[in-house]
């Protein structure tokens, strides 16, 4: 198990551990732990989400530019996310406006 797999899984332990025994603590209805798949042409990134599919006996979903899949445990989901190149590049475009505009306040 990596360091940094190590230091997760126990912080969720400790978070879990914490969150039973502070009762008052105010809790989200649900939780997403995501992953993302690592940068690769699409084709590479979308292996990288079959490979998940195939240790979580889930499906694979191409959800609007991204390539997924999830495992929930009650209100808790593991979901792995490929984000293919289309969504990337609309994604940055749409982000190449930010600062252009700036909105009268008055």
């Amino acid at each position: 198990m990596t360091d940094d797999r190590l230091a997760l899984v126990h912080g969720l332990i400790h978070l879990a551990a914490f969150l039973q025994a502070n009762p008052d603590v105010p809790t989200p209805r649900r939780a997403v732990i995501h992953y993302f798949a690592e940068h690769a042409d699409d084709d590479q990134m979308r292996a990288q989400i079959d490979t998940i599919v195939g240790l979580l006996g889930s499906t694979a979903d191409p959800d609007g530019g991204h390539y997924t899949t999830s495992v929930r445990f009650g209100p808790v989901e593991y979901r792995a996310v490929a984000i293919l190149s289309d969504a990337r590049a609309r994604h940055a475009a749409h982000d190449s406006y930010r600062d252009c505009i700036t909105p009268d306040t008055n």
